[in-house]
This record gives C-alpha cells, structure tokens and sequence, in this order.
C-alpha cells in the first residue's frame, strides 16, 4: 500500500552536477571509461573534486562496479554505495538512494552514474537470448514460446488493449514521437539533432511488433550520464543553483513483473507509475498543474501516454490529444527516443539544465519538474524545484 502521509526526505537534498559524454552508436571505448568520464564531468560541473565523493550509486544492470569506478575517478574512501534494480525503473531510484543517504548523515557526496555500450555492445533490443535460472527468468516461461522475445513485443502487448479499450488507432502514439524529435531537433546533444519528424513519417514508418512502429521505439546508445547529490545546504554554496528534490519514490504494483505484468486485472494503465505518483503528490504537495516541465521515460510512446494519465494530467485514453495540444512541455531534450536512450539518468540531467535555465529547449520560469523512470517494471520518479 502506498504511504499514508507525507515523507520526511523533501527538501533535504539536491542534485548540484551533471555530466555525460557523447552519446553515440560506436564508442570505441569500454563501459567503464564511459563511467569514469561522466562522473568526472559532473563533479567538474558541480565545482567539487573526486576527494569530495564519498558514496556512489547505480544499477544493478551496470558493469562498472562502484570500487572500480572509485578507483579509476580518484575517488578516495566510500561510507555508502548502492545499487537498484529493474533496468530503466531504477533511474530516479539512484536519487533517492543518495538523497536518502546524504539526509541521514552517511554521505555527503554520492555520485549516481549508468554507462553502458548499448548499442555497439549488449543490445536490449535483441531480446531474450540467454537467461540463467532465477524466479524472473522462470516468469519469462509464460511468454517466451509464444514469440514474446523483445521489449518491443511486450509492450505490444499492452498497447494492443489500450487502443482496443478507448477505440484508438495507433496514430495517436505519433504524437510522442514528433514532440520528442521536435525537441531534440534543437539539441546538438541528440543523435537526432536537425532530424525532426513529422505525424506521416511516424505513420510510414515500418512495423517492430504491431502497434508499435520503428518510431514508437527508443534508440540503442552508447554512453554515460553521471548527476552529483548532496545535503541542499552545501549545494547552495556550489557552482549552480540546486535542484532540489522535492520528492523521491519508488513504486511497484500489484502482480507487478519485469514488463510482462500480463495477469493483472487491467492493461491499459500503469499501476507502478500510479504507485509512485500518489508518493510524489502527497509529499510535494503539489498536484498536476503545478508542473512547469515533465521528462516522463519513453523507451515506447505508449507508455508515455499511460504515465499522463496515471500522474493525472489527463483522463484515462486521453493522453495522446494532451501531448498534442502542448499544454506541457514535455521531454525537452528530446527523450530516449529523440536524444539518447540512457536508461532516463540523461532525462535526470534534462530536469536539472530547466531549473537551472540552460535548457537548450528553456521553459521559461521553469521552477518544478517531473521525471519519472523506467515503465512496465518496478519504477521510481522524482519531482525537483529550484531552491526558493
């Protein structure tokens, strides 16, 4: 059950440093290299030195492990390091972590990083090929001899009702699409930078595992993005304004699996994302239209459209007419899809360039931001203000 009252951590920490390196299809570099640089560029952002980290997060899925990543930043002696689970779902959950760190006094410095050679190296498009006995992979048995090998076709799966349940055509995923290619149009950070699409092209482009189209699906990325938390105290004194968080939650539902939560009652929400959003509310005290800017984690468009309405920004069906009215700005730098597929820490960083008024896609006075995490498995989000 979700909580009953607000948490104690909002307010208590903030993000003070990004730092990434080219996103790319060939990085020619190892994942570990890929680590160290990003976390050495958001401690250089942050204004603070490899001495000053004392605690470091990732995810399980990473191959860097946090004393190899110390080691090779310079990083000295650690009091705290994590790591969390669920692929994607665990990218606001780094924050967290931290800020839950940082706020109980066991750090003060945590880096979060994810880097990865996704698409020259491990591709999670390529879908199921090898798995070694454990519960999750015994839960796959379901799905696997009837074809359901990729992301792509579980998701699939989900869209198929959802469309079928509000009487929807698969167009209505395109709006996703352009948005964020509209966006990262204007990002020299994108790989799709000066590539902006059009509703046409969405519908022309080949199916992946119908309803889903080339352009309903993320990109394969090789990259990292690394963000620096610590207390909100010291990050006033730092080189930018805080980002503060807010809010952190984490949040799994009901018959909750890995993207194949098939034996639900209903497939046409979100129930993790609807776990973390009532989390989010309660603690910020803020509500849907207190939102300047959202970074909502698009590895599909569907799920897009279902975080929209499970956050409550619209009613149930109605997501894609709210993105195409443009009422909230919305993946600003051109999301997974558009930019760079990093498992949603760059969407972290994206969050933070609006507080801090660098956007290269600025929403004006921007002073609040959602961002949420991996969807179709356990989740996390996030809501970050400016310090005021």
């Amino acid at each position: 059950m979700s909580l009953l009252r607000p948490d104690g951590l909002g307010g208590r920490a903030a993000v003070a440093g990004i730092g990434a390196t080219e996103f790319s299809k060939d990085s020619g570099r190892s994942e570990l290299s890929l680590a160290v640089e990003a976390v050495r560029a958001a401690l250089d952002d942050a204004g603070l030195a490899p001495g000053d980290v004392d605690g470091l997060v990732t995810f399980t899925m990473d191959t860097s492990p946090e004393i190899t990543v110390a080691q090779a930043a310079g990083i000295g002696e650690l009091t705290f390091f994590s790591r969390v689970h669920y692929g994607g779902g665990a990218a606001c959950a780094t924050v967290q972590q931290a800020a839950l760190a940082v706020a109980a006094g066991v750090a003060e410095v945590v880096v979060c990083y994810r880097a990865f050679n996704e698409r020259s190296g491990r591709r999670f498009g390529s879908g199921v090929q090898r798995r070694e006995p454990s519960a999750e992979g015994a839960a796959l048995g379901w799905q696997l001899p009837f074809g359901l090998l990729t992301p792509a076709s579980w998701v699939a799966m989900t869209a198929q009702r959802y469309l079928h349940a509000y009487g929807l055509t698969p167009e209505v995923f395109g709006h996703v699409a352009v948005t964020d290619r509209r966006y990262a149009a204007n990002n020299p950070a994108a790989y799709f930078h000066g590539k902006p699409i059009t509703l046409a092209d969405h519908a022309a482009s080949r199916w992946i595992a119908e309803p889903l189209r080339l352009l309903d699906c993320c990109q394969e990325t090789d990259g990292g993005q690394a963000v620096v938390v610590t207390t909100a105290e010291r990050a006033r004194d730092l080189r930018h304004p805080p980002a503060v968080v807010l809010a952190a939650a984490q949040g799994a539902g009901r018959r909750q699996e890995a993207m194949t939560s098939f034996y639900r009652d209903g497939l046409t929400g979100l129930p993790e994302t609807g776990v973390v959003a009532r989390q989010l509310w309660q603690t910020s005290g803020l509500r849907p239209a207190d939102v300047d800017v959202a970074v909502l984690y698009d590895h599909f468009t569907p799920f897009v459209l279902m975080q929209l309405e499970e956050f409550g920004f619209c009613g149930p069906g109605e997501g894609g007419d709210f993105v195409a009215a443009g009422a909230l700005p919305i993946n600003t730098h051109g999301g997974q899809l558009g930019e760079a597929y990093l498992h949603g820490m760059n969407g972290i960083a994206e969050a933070v360039r609006q507080l801090r008024g660098t956007s290269v896609n600025q929403v004006p006075g921007a002073a609040r931001a959602l961002v949420t995490a991996g969807t179709g498995v356990p989740t996390s989000g996030l809501v970050l203000g400016t310090d005021t």
